[in-house]
């Protein structure tokens, strides 16, 4: 499992270290990974033009040294000094040891012009806006030069904390990060500034995560298994309450996803029946209302509902049942906020940002520049577990102590219409299979995500267009996929 820890925590580990270390060790554990990885990322080392661009303090130190270390197997490196005054004085005494050299930013076009990679050290993990106009001018050049671009920790000029910009931000294609994740460097809009990530271990003690990345493993350890002694209703029943007469394709998507989620059975209750049957015979059909469609151990309502009485009744009386419900898209609009927060059993909101802005009596734009405080705000305001989908999908708890979740797995090209009913279904029969809140979004969204770049193709920007069936019809090797690892 990927963790990402809060700066302050990464700060008291990190003095915690220094204090048992010799002095410039860390920094040099830091250089050393940084530089190796530079390294690789070009085609050769001896002869290589190297630009470092470098500020005030450690992050530009760890440049420095890395710089150095590159220059003594020969590359030609350039540190590009945005305070010459402040600049890390150990760290530039050794690029020049090496044979590298300093210039100010006036000199630096040409020479980022010409670069084959750029290494930013402009701003570490403290700082807090957008970059300044003479580095944000700098780091555009870097941009526009064609040459690969390594941030030092974190791309200069996004949030650490938070994963926000603020103003103008390096642009990377490789983040170099010591001891551990930053929250922004997984969650979106800066972590797509941040490209592929490398850790390098640097020995910090942290605890206290603030975000957690799940990965194979852990998917595979929550995935219900069904023993010799399961039947259908042991490994548990979802209703799923979705579609009209506008949108029967909802419900026959989420009886999709719900059908490839574990649970041993779907009973379905709608206006959707005939076309439900027509695609998956197996399911349970009820014409309502759910009060009435039989023993179900999680329910999921709202994909495709209409605004109707009707479906409002349908919504309220879902809530009201005393097991895990799953509340989406229509459903969304028509529930009661006290009602979910009176619930006892667990409820899970999968609303997208325009649904989670008219939740928070937000924009969509401020949900989406400020998603971990947005899911955050969703999940204490219902008392539920809420999961933002996105373009970096989050699941978080009422509890502010409980590590958010951050989703790896996806694609571009699960922004498809149906795609979020597959994903209601699937999350809540992996509910109904017994998995908690958390762990059932998380699961769910993995498998989604991953099912989506199965269906396109890898790459995962690449690849080709994609339907919400496909996606349904990929979950079984999204599957196995979790398994064989």
């Amino acid at each position: 499992m990927r963790q990402a820890h809060s700066v302050e925590t990464i700060r008291t580990a990190e003095r915690a270290l220094m204090a048992a270390l010799p002095d410039g060790a860390l920094m040099q554990r830091a250089a050393a990974g940084l530089a190796a990885t530079c390294a690789e990322a070009l085609c050769r080392v001896y002869g290589a033009r190297v630009v470092l661009l470098v500020g005030s303090g450690d992050n530009g130190g760890d440049a420095l040294y890395a710089g150095a270390r590159l220059a003594r197997r020969g590359a030609g490196v350039t540190a590009v000094l945005l305070s010459p005054e402040r600049a890390h004085a150990q760290g530039l005494a050794a690029l020049r040891a090496s044979g590298g050299r300093a210039v100010t930013p006036a000199a630096a076009g040409p020479l980022i012009a010409r670069a084959e990679l750029i290494l930013d050290g402009i701003v570490g993990i403290g700082g807090k806006g957008g970059l300044r106009p003479e580095a944000a001018e700098l780091a555009a050049a870097a941009t526009a030069s064609g040459a690969t671009v390594v941030a030092v920790d974190l791309p200069s000029g996004i949030d650490a904390d938070t994963g926000e910009l603020h103003g103008p931000a390096v642009r990377a294609d490789f983040t170099v990060t010591f001891g551990t994740y930053k929250p922004g460097l997984l969650i979106d809009p800066a972590a797509s500034r941040a490209g592929a990530l490398r850790l390098i271990d640097i020995g910090l003690a942290l605890r206290d995560p603030v975000l957690e990345a799940l990965q194979h493993a852990d998917v595979a350890a929550l995935l219900p298994t069904p023993s010799a002694e399961s039947d259908k209703y042991r490994r548990g029943v979802v209703g799923i309450v979705a579609g009209s007469e506008r949108y029967p394709g909802a419900a026959v998507l989420a009886v999709a996803g719900a059908l490839r989620g574990g649970a041993g059975a779907v009973r379905y209750v709608g206006t959707g029946a005939d076309a439900v049957l027509a695609r998956f015979p197996e399911t349970l059909v009820s014409a309502g209302p759910p009060a009435k469609a039989g023993r179900v151990q999680a329910w999921v309502v709202g994909p495709g509902l209409g605004d109707g009485s009707d479906a409002r009744q349908a919504v309220a009386e879902v809530l009201a049942a005393e097991v895990p419900v799953l509340v989406d898209a229509d459903g969304l609009r028509l529930m009661e906020r006290e009602q979910v927060r009176s619930r006892r059993a667990p409820t899970v909101l999968t609303p997208h940002a325009g649904e989670a802005a008219a939740l928070l009596g937000a924009s969509r734009e401020e949900v989406e520049a400020a998603r971990l405080a947005s899911v955050r705000r969703l999940a204490a305001a219902y008392r539920a577990t809420a999961l933002l989908k996105g373009s970096t999908t989050l699941v978080a708890e009422p509890d502010p102590d409980t590590p958010v979740r951050v989703n790896p797995t996806g694609t571009p090209w699960l922004a498809t219409a149906g795609s979020g009913d597959v994903l209601s279904g699937l999350t809540g029969s992996l509910l109904a299979a017994g998995l908690a809140a958390r762990d059932a979004a998380s699961v769910g969204a993995y498998l989604h995500g991953l099912a989506g770049r199965i269906a396109a193709g890898s790459p995962i920007a690449a690849g080709s267009p994609i339907v919400a069936a496909d996606i349904a019809d990929s979950l079984p090797a999204a599957w196995r996929d979790v398994r064989s690892a």
